[in-house]
Order: structure tokens, then C-alpha cells, then sequence
């Protein structure tokens, strides 16, 4: 079975050979394909998508050349496979793959996964939120900007790695390890200064570790970041978990952010 990695740089796997995706083109013709997910796209939207508004005078046959690059490339790393990958119509190309067979796919099903089922195995959850969250070796397409369809995808598969980071340390303040999901948590606030949701549980965290004036810290910082970067104040919600720090509140301990102070004001 080949395996295509796109969270980090673009890769084919094998058994027995890794094969890095080289070339502006390729890459970016191979990486829309898969975020297609099985569904054909048109000439028009991989012409937008390789060359902008401005492709070149034989536009057809230059796509066509870049196809068959990808084709000869999965021929060689799949010589026994009955059929191409690549379904070629009048009007577009479609790439097939199983979820089972592309990085972010999978990393996806495993989220939809957790967050379908009950919140009755914690160390479960952990268990294997913090694997899918390995299959992440670099920034999604290895950095690649694309055009749209490849940016689209970028930004719902960023939003699925945020959703499988607040549901890993829910889980872990559910279970009692704040002190592991600290530093981590520190991390990820360096790389998303204005997410309230971090700084939640960030808070929380700190707060049944015993460092209350950090985890106030914590939410001035980010007050006053959202109020000189973007002239915006701080949500309801973060206000309560201000006030639930600062008033000792007993519920804090009792089960983990967001859930607390989710509803009312």
C-alpha cells in the first residue's frame, strides 16, 4: 500500500521506498488532488491553482505534461496496482485514495472518531489524540502556498489539528495532568497569542497547579494583545474565568475548561 503525507513536506511512502515530492508543480498539482478527497476537479479550477490568472498560451497540454509526471510517479511506486490512481475525464482529473492511505485523513477520522463517542476512557482519548497529533511533522503541504483549493484545504485541516489539541488537553485536565500540559500549553499560546480557548485551559491549568497570579498573567497578556493588536476586548466567557481564579472558585477543579463557564454570563 502507498501512503501520501502532506502534513510536512510532501511525501509518497511504500513498504520499502519514501519518495519526496519535488518541483513547485508537482507538489502543488498532487496536494489539490488530495484535497479533493476522491472528487474530481476541474481543468479550469488545477489551471487557476498551478499558474494563477495567468497560464501559459497551451495551457492543456502543459497540465496534461504535469499529470503524467504524477502518473509515472505512482506507477513506479505502485507497479502492480491494476489501474492508475488518476481517473482522467474530458473535463478533469480525480485521484483516489482511502482515508486510511493519506496522513491528514486519517489524523481527521481519528478526531471525528473521539469527538463522536462518549468521554467514558480519558486515558484512551489521550492515548490516541496524541498520536494522530504525531502524524503532524512540519506546516501542512511542507509550506506550499498553492492557489485556493490548496489554501482551503490548509485552513480546515489547521482548524482540525486546534479542535484535536482542545479536545487532547480537555481530556488531560479531566484526568488530572496539569502539570504535563503546562509547557505545551505555553507553546502553543507562543504560536496563537489571541486564542481564547488555549488561554482557557491554560488558565485552568495553571491554576490547579497552584500558580494563580500566572494564570492571571496569562489573561492580562492576552487582553492586552487583543486590545492593542486588534482593538478588541476579551470574550464573556474568558471574563468568568478571570473572576472564577480570582474568587477561588471550586469549581475549577471539578471538571476542565471550557465546559465550566460555557453558558450565561
Amino acid at each position: 500500500m502507498t501512503s501520501f503525507l502532506v502534513l510536512g513536506t510532501i511525501e509518497a511512502r511504500t513498504r520499502t521506498t519514501v519518495q519526496r515530492i519535488t518541483g513547485v508543480m508537482k507538489q502543488t498539482l498532487l496536494a489539490a488532488l488530495i484535497a479533493a478527497n476522491n472528487r474530481p476537479v476541474t481543468i479550469e479550477a488545477l489551471s487557476e491553482e498551478l499558474w494563477g490568472p495567468t497560464p501559459p498560451a497551451k495551457m492543456e497540454n502543459a497540465l496534461q505534461a504535469q499529470v503524467s509526471r504524477i502518473r509515472r510517479l505512482l506507477n513506479r511506486l505502485e507497479p502492480e496496482r491494476p489501474e492508475s490512481r488518476l481517473i482522467t475525464t474530458v473535463s478533469s482529473y480525480r485521484m483516489m485514495v482511502s482515508w486510511s492511505e493519506v496522513d491528514v485523513l486519517s489524523f481527521e477520522r481519528t478526531v471525528n472518531v473521539i469527538q463522536d463517542r462518549p468521554c467514558t476512557d480519558l486515558r484512551r482519548d489521550i492515548r490516541d489524540l496524541r498520536s494522530a497529533l504525531e502524524l503532524w511533522r512540519g506546516p501542512i503541504f511542507g509550506g506550499l502556498t498553492g492557489g485556493a483549493i490548496c489554501q482551503a484545504a490548509a485552513a480546515r485541516y489547521q482548524q482540525i489539528r486546534t479542535t484535536a489539541l482542545e479536545l487532547l488537553y480537555d481530556r488531560e485536565l479531566r484526568n488530572g495532568n496539569q502539570a504535563r500540559i503546562i509547557p505545551e500549553l505555553m507553546g502553543l499560546m507562543a504560536e496563537s497569542p489571541t486564542s481564547e480557548q488555549l488561554c482557557s485551559l491554560l488558565m485552568v491549568a495553571l491554576y490547579r497547579a497552584g500558580r494563580q497570579a500566572e494564570a492571571l498573567e496569562v489573561y492580562r497578556h492576552l487582553r492586552r494583545h487583543l486590545a492593542d493588536e486588534l482593538g478588541m476586548e476579551t470574550s464573556p466567557v474568558l471574563r468568568r474565568y478571570e473572576k472564577a481564579i480570582l474568587d477561588h472558585d471550586p469549581l475549577l477543579f471539578q471538571q476542565a475548561a471550557p465546559p465550566v463557564f460555557s453558558k450565561g454570563d
